[in-house]
């Protein structure tokens, strides 16, 4: 089974690494926890692509929204998933398709039969974390 303790060098690395996110479930709604996130990302230097197809060509952040991780028009480094734990290996079914390196599941979302085939795959796999919440933690403000 996955363990969920991952080391902080190990999040450190994928945060000093990554450099493109795609933001799946970005929600034009600024209360919802994905519109903050996708801030917060942008404002540390990533470029974040926004993926919710019920928002596709909409703008988040100035930023033009995509319906799927397959209409990214670049190589993705991390996808990171807002979504339902059981919608969340769908998600990381397409970040093994697209050859992203790293999946990024947030707060409460977790699955482990997904997150093993994605590391067996050679993806780096984070579940059940926020980037805005280690990022502070490992990094500095």
């Amino acid at each position: 089974m996955h363990d969920l303790n991952y080391p902080d060098s190990f999040i450190r690395t994928i945060l000093e690494t990554t450099h493109t996110i795609a933001l799946v479930g970005a929600s034009v709604k600024p209360a919802r926890a994905s519109f903050r996130v996708m801030r917060f990302l942008l404002d540390k230097g990533y470029r974040v692509f926004p993926i919710n197809p019920q928002y596709a060509g909409d703008t988040i952040h100035d930023l033009t929204v995509f319906a799927s991780l397959f209409d990214i028009p670049e190589k993705i480094d991390m996808v990171d998933i807002f979504r339902r734990s059981n919608e969340a290996g769908a998600v990381i079914e397409e970040a093994i398709s697209i050859g992203a390196k790293t999946v990024w599941t947030q707060l409460e979302v977790i699955d482990f039969k997904a997150a093993e085939r994605a590391e067996k795959a050679g993806l780096q796999v984070i579940m059940d974390r926020c980037p805005a919440i280690e990022y502070p933690r490992l990094m500095g403000s």
